[in-house]
């Protein structure tokens, strides 16, 4: 811990002199009630005060003339009460007791060196204090919250229109984003809302814009750049908004952004936990040519091979069907069996039995039309809406040759054009065929 210069010790422990402050409560009576009751704050070793909203020279003060540094002062919940609580103990008892010591330049001659105390939550007596002054905070800023919930004596005017509002502090926030998109958050999150407002009219005042925080020159110019860049809505990274939300109070020690970016770990480390009691249901697809069910896809391919003569994964294989191709095959096939129509030699039947009997005898169950039959845009559409078959296939394992690739089907987003797309649409072909088929009738 040795060759650190007491100015190291002060730079270092600079970005810690920011400790978040809140209104003041009422003193509880512990003896100290007229002390906590002064708007300022004593130093912990002698009589020097300091106004609570200048913490951090007083914190400056105590490094420099006492030697004393303050460890994650800023999630101190209740400064004034901290620093009440560890000067009556360092009364009572050394410093040594309590602290632990930073020697510097501990390599040079001893005249040369200083000995720094750092008071810390390692200590158990400090984490029981601030974990005590978080309660504490957390309860009075639920009270407080509480308290605008309910209160219906709200009077305020809107920041962009100048309409009043008088009864509950949710008609105005409601009113600011929905009609002027301005949204800080639910009403219920929301916590001191008359100084929150306060803070931001102020800046709109001084020409500030909410979000970039520039500085304009007129009042017409920074509502024009808030409307235009979308910046009608405040910048989460100025922690002087922190104090305004519910949320910032409510873990010990933890600002909103750790609190979120915990509860996306967690996710993310118990996805897999959340997925090992998912169990999958049986495919149940139905056969192409016949009633039969199979639980997996491998079982029902080898009944229709086995059963009908119809090697499915050869015919892929050996057509090189992707995906869309093999979707519109199964729906080709459906809707030629479901009208009792060979769709090799294109014979009609009665019954869907007298059909599969002809196509097994005549092996024409093996026999599929030119690929220009079936492979057109119509049978995009399933046949039957229920078919867990399509749900199953896949692309084939192989390579598909380019000049036999399809492209992915794509709405255009192009409509300047629209009677041509109406014109060319699939439902437009498909109604076409089937005025076709009723004029033959």
């Amino acid at each position: 811990r040795g060759g650190m210069s007491g100015a190291a010790v002060l730079l270092q422990v600079k970005c810690i002199l920011e400790p978040l402050s809140l209104p003041e409560s009422p003193a509880s009576p512990d003896g100290v009630a007229t002390v906590e009751s002064s708007p300022t704050v004593p130093c912990i070793f002698c009589e020097e005060c300091y106004v609570l909203a200048e913490q951090n020279q007083l914190l400056k003060h105590m490094i420099i003339e006492h030697k004393l540094v303050i460890a994650d002062v800023k999630l101190v919940a209740d400064f004034k009460r901290y620093i009440l609580y560890w000067k009556k103990r360092f009364a009572e008892q050394p410093i040594t007791d309590f602290c632990s010591v930073i020697r510097t330049n501990s390599e040079a001659p001893l005249e040369e060196q200083d000995n720094y105390f750092l008071l810390c939550d390692v200590l158990p007596e400090d984490r029981l204090l601030r974990e005590q002054l978080q309660q504490k905070r957390l309860r009075e800023i639920l009270e407080q919250q509480q308290r605008e919930r309910y209160d219906t004596s709200f009077h305020s005017m809107c920041m962009f229109c100048d309409q009043e509002f008088t009864g509950n502090r949710s008609v105005l926030l409601n009113h600011m984003a929905r009609e002027h998109a301005f949204n800080i958050g639910l009403p219920d999150n929301i916590v001191n809302c008359y100084e929150f407002l306060a803070v931001l009219q102020e800046k709109l005042d001084n020409l500030q814009c909410l979000y970039c925080e520039k500085v304009f020159r007129d009042k017409n110019t920074l509502k024009d750049h808030m409307r235009k860049k979308q910046h009608r809505r405040i910048n989460a990274k100025n922690k002087e908004y922190d104090r305004f939300y519910i949320i910032n109070y409510l873990e010990f020690g933890k600002s909103w952004e750790e609190v979120q970016s915990e509860d996306d770990r967690e996710l993310l480390d118990n996805l897999e936990e959340d997925w090992s009691d998912w169990e999958e249901h049986p495919v149940c697809a139905v056969c192409l040519f016949c009633e039969q069910q199979a639980d997996t896809t491998e079982k029902l391919h080898l009944h229709m091979q086995k059963s009908h003569g119809f090697d499915f994964l050869k015919i892929k294989s050996e057509l090189g069907l992707n995906f869309y191709q093999q979707v519109k095959l199964v729906n080709f096939i459906r809707r030629e069996i479901h009208h009792c129509r060979c769709y090799s030699c294109r014979e009609k039947f009665q019954s869907k039995g007298g059909l599969i009997s002809h196509m097994e005898e005549t092996k024409h169950i093996t026999f599929l039309p030119a690929r220009s039959t079936w492979d057109q845009p119509q049978y995009y559409f399933p046949t039957y809406e229920n078919d867990t078959l399509l749900c199953t296939l896949s692309d084939s394992e192989d390579l598909i040759p380019e000049d036999q690739s399809e492209a992915v089907p794509v709405v255009s987003e192009d409509i300047s054009s629209l009677k041509a797309l109406k014109q060319s649409s699939i439902l437009n072909q498909l109604l076409c065929e089937e005025n076709s088929s009723h004029d033959k009738s």
